[in-house]
């Protein structure tokens, strides 16, 4: 498993290889551009250099850029429909100049008009996203908590987007551990997280999970709320270390998301590494 966290960018896009290194991390994920922002950073070809170079020399194994907040392919505003697919492309093509792994971006919310009807509007989006992945570069489905329309509240709707673009092979999944307990996914409990992997490996296939956000959660087992707590603090709590150690999850980047907290980074991982350490033991007994 490699450990890492979602850094900052901020003084050029290669800083966050700095960052992370900093950190003791081997995976990161940053944004390319401010996440409140339709309006996209350009980047100079140094910059884009200079990230790929960095991550050889700091021994980075993995990188992925989390698209901004804003996106919803699934809006009924054709104007915010619109900007978040350039946002995307935006996204991808500075993925694509930094040799990154994946893209991760939430889906969006069909705001109470159907998921059945949200689907026919997401796919053709999809499509175009997915002529711009490469045998390198993945574009991933975040799940969601579930709060309102949001999309990706169960793998069941991953899986049904998954079907309406023909099971791109280059289409791949985000696990984010506080989303699937706030979706009620006991994600603390061996039996119940078994059985959702194994709905998930039915439904997808394990093959298509390339990055896990490893979050802790302030709200409750299925409350549909999205509140990230730091790791081990919260709810879910010792119990990560059932999610860090499950056998299917051992070659993914396992990425931290509590990064706004100044100095909490490397107490973070730190304690991602042992969590995990306990978790594989729990499974190993279980077997």
């Amino acid at each position: 498993m490699l450990f890492g966290a979602h850094v900052s960018a901020a003084g050029g896009i290669s800083k966050a290889i700095d960052r992370v290194e900093e950190i003791g991390g081997d995976a990161v994920q940053l944004f390319t551009q401010s996440p409140r922002m339709w309006k996209p950073t350009e980047h100079a070809q140094e910059e884009l250099d200079r990230f790929r170079e960095r991550r050889r020399e700091a021994g980075v194994k993995a990188v992925s850029c989390h698209a901004l907040y804003l996106v919803n392919l699934a809006s009924s505003d054709d104007t915010v429909r619109a900007n978040s697919l350039e946002a995307l492309r935006a996204t991808m093509a500075t993925a694509r100049g930094i040799g990154a792994d994946a893209v991760v971006f939430h889906v969006g919310s069909h705001l109470g008009y159907g998921f059945d009807d949200a689907v026919a509007v997401v796919a053709p989006a999809l499509r175009e996203l997915l002529e711009l992945t490469t045998d390198d570069l993945w574009l991933c489905m975040e799940n969601a908590a579930g709060a309102g329309g949001t999309i990706g509240r169960s793998i069941a709707e991953l899986a049904t987007l998954s079907d309406a673009v023909g099971g791109h092979p280059r289409l791949g999944i985000c696990l984010d551990s506080c989303h699937w307990w706030a979706s009620g996914v006991e994600v603390s409990d061996r039996t119940g997280l078994a059985a959702a992997l194994e709905d998930l490996d039915a439904r997808l296939g394990l093959d298509r999970l390339r990055v896990l956000h490893v979050n802790d959660s302030k709200a409750p087992l299925g409350s549909n709320r999205d509140r990230h707590e730091l790791v081990g603090e919260g709810l879910i709590g010792d119990g990560l270390a059932t999610f860090l150690g499950h056998p299917a999850f051992q070659s993914l980047p396992a990425i931290v998301e509590t990064w706004e907290d100044r100095g909490r980074e490397t107490e973070d991982l730190d304690r991602m590494r042992a969590l995990r350490r306990k978790g594989r033991r729990r499974w190993a007994r279980a077997s």
